[in-house]
């Protein structure tokens, strides 16, 4: 039987003397024990492992532990589970008799309190099994030998929390799920932003009838081999352990490592704790980890979502035991996602217009290639609704990134030979269309030239029953506008409005009874480019919406804001 009760065991073996007449090693209160195991406190910092009770402890950089259990009867079954979290772990797991005196079977005068002591302690004792690395490691035995077992533990990397189980009823226990035949993770749907992802359940779970849940652990950097080092690297920094309780296995040393200060006066060894809310712990500044966790309760198929393209993600699996909080791992697998579609470039010709639609929050490439060498390159942009953002690369090189509305010209410095790529990014509210042109010949100018402000103005005071009156902006450039008016229901408002406001529609859509009138019209004084126009033959009370055209030399079209005016009803 396992003697892991009581923290005093370890006195009792070590710092207490012992009769002078034989003696049997304490038995177990299988009542006391388990309040004790209740309350996860009474072993805390306790250099004595528990038995049937998962332990969570640390380890200092460079700093070997030992833990104590022993085994009163031969021939016992014993299990021991060792887990480390962060860090790779060296442990080694050895056994030493223990005195015939302490196993109640001797007779005759009790050896020396010194000499038994020794051959506790100082014994090196018989290794049983040792390892080295970061995995979740057991020894089990059908049939264990009785004696003091030391389990030592030591982690050369960093300090590092780490868990140990170790239990006499290995069988009856079962404190970890227990894996599948196949514990494998499948990824049976790969897409651009999702993984499906789809295992065996855990036999815990569908024969044992036990409160088992699935977590999926998802990240870029590799797959994880337990629960603990997820939960380790899920840590806001590098410090992640919580600062142990002061104890009588700590030294100045061990405070001080964790930010406290070192206080020689034992007598106010837990005084110094209350001086301040803070400990004093040096956070670290790196960016939390790229890392999620997800419990899904006992379903075994998962589509994990909001992946981006063509990104390698490690997915782990682990079932936990609900009752116990223990979990084990399943194998855990990577996927690559899929890229995105292929963009297909769109050939530009020198001069010549060409219309581009783009999903909300889309992007659409086109490439332009001169055929002759060229000193400039001329692009010129008109959007028909909301605003794009042009990107313009020449030979790789970034010469161009610019948010437009409306119409708008760039001018860049040509080179032999170059190729130019360019990206139109949509806007986030809706699809957006626009006009592009590419020439290396400046004098090619298909979209007119528009003044900064495109709104129209109505005059309110000659407003009449019958008739309105407007005026618009022009440019220095002679350009041919037109004006067109609609009759609007008198709860036509703004929204509807900005629906229409389509500037690449041209008058060629609209009515020929719309069509109020068409005039040439320009100014060198660009301070005086303003025309006025009485519309006429209105109806009384009514509401119309006015809109102004300008014709370029090519015979592309640009529309102003419309306006929407109302004649008066009584004159």
């Amino acid at each position: 039987m396992l003697l892991l009760r009581c923290p005093l065991l370890l006195l009792l073996l070590l710092l207490l003397p012992l009769s002078s007449r034989p003696q049997k090693l304490p038995t177990r209160d299988e009542e006391l024990f388990q309040m004790q195991i209740r309350d996860k406190a009474f072993f805390h910092d306790s250099s004595v492992i528990p038995d049937g009770a998962e332990i969570s402890s640390y380890l200092f950089r460079d700093t070997p532990k030992r833990y104590f259990f022993v085994v009163e009867e031969d021939n016992t079954p014993l299990a021991v589970t060792v887990t480390p979290c962060d860090a790779p772990l060296e442990w080694k797991l050895s056994v030493q008799e223990l005195p015939e005196e302490a196993s109640g079977e001797g007779s005759g005068e009790p050896e020396p309190l010194e000499q038994q002591k020794q051959q506790i302690t100082n014994e090196e004792g018989t290794e049983l099994f040792s390892y080295k690395g970061n995995d979740v490691e057991y020894f089990v035995s059908s049939s264990s030998p009785s004696g003091l077992y030391q389990l030592d533990l030591l982690s050369t990397e960093k300090d590092t929390h780490f868990k140990v189980y170790a239990t006499t009823t290995p069988e009856s226990d079962q404190p970890y799920p227990e894996l599948p035949y196949d514990p494998r993770i499948d990824v049976t749907s790969l897409g651009r932003t999702t993984v499906t992802l789809a295992w065996k359940p855990s036999p815990t779970a569908s024969l044992l009838k036990q409160p088992i849940q699935y977590c999926i652990v998802i990240n870029k950097e590799h797959n994880f081999k337990s629960l603990c080092a997820v939960e380790a690297k899920l840590s806001s920094d590098d410090a992640f352990m919580m600062a142990p309780k002061p104890g009588l296995d700590f030294s100045p040393f061990d405070f001080a490592h964790f930010g406290f200060t070192s206080d020689n006066n034992s007598g106010k060894e837990r005084g110094f704790l209350k001086s301040s809310s803070k400990f004093g712990r040096q956070t670290s500044s790196k960016p939390r980890v790229d890392l999620h966790k997800v419990c899904i309760g006992n379903k075994n198929i998962f589509t994990v979502s909001d992946l981006k393209p063509d990104t390698q993600y490690y997915f782990d699996m682990f079932a936990v035991n609900t009752n116990t909080n223990m979990s084990t791992a399943y194998i855990g697998t990577f996927a690559r996602t899929k890229e995105e579609a292929k963009q297909k470039t769109v050939e530009l010709k020198d001069g010549k217009v060409t219309d581009v639609f783009i999903k909300r929050k889309g992007a659409k490439f086109l490439r332009f290639a001169p055929v002759s060498s060229h000193q400039k390159v001329t692009f010129s942009v008109h959007s028909c609704l909301d605003a794009v953002q042009i990107q313009v690369r020449r030979d790789g090189k970034l010469l161009l990134s610019q948010n437009v509305e409306g119409v708008r010209q760039f001018q860049l410095r040509g080179k032999a030979k170059a190729k130019y790529l360019i990206r139109l990014k949509g806007s986030k509210k809706g699809a957006s269309m626009l006009k592009i042109l590419a020439t290396t010949r400046p004098n090619k100018q298909s979209f007119p030239s528009l003044p900064e402000d495109t709104r129209i103005k109505a005059f309110d005071k000659l407003r009449t029953c019958s008739s309105v009156t407007v005026a618009w902006l022009g440019t220095q450039e002679r350009n041919k506008f037109c004006i067109y008016k609609r009759e609007v229901d008198d709860n036509y408002n703004e929204e509807q409005k900005k629906r229409e406001q389509n500037q690449c529609l041209g008058p060629d859509t609209r009515k020929k009874s719309e069509k109020v009138l068409c005039k040439y019209f320009h100014s060198q004084n660009i301070q005086k480019a303003v025309t006025t126009e009485t519309i006429r033959g209105l109806q009384p009370g009514k509401s119309y919406l006015l809109d102004v055209y300008v014709i370029g030399h090519g015979g592309h079209s640009v529309k102003y804001q419309s306006k929407l005016v109302k004649t008066r009803k009584f004159c």
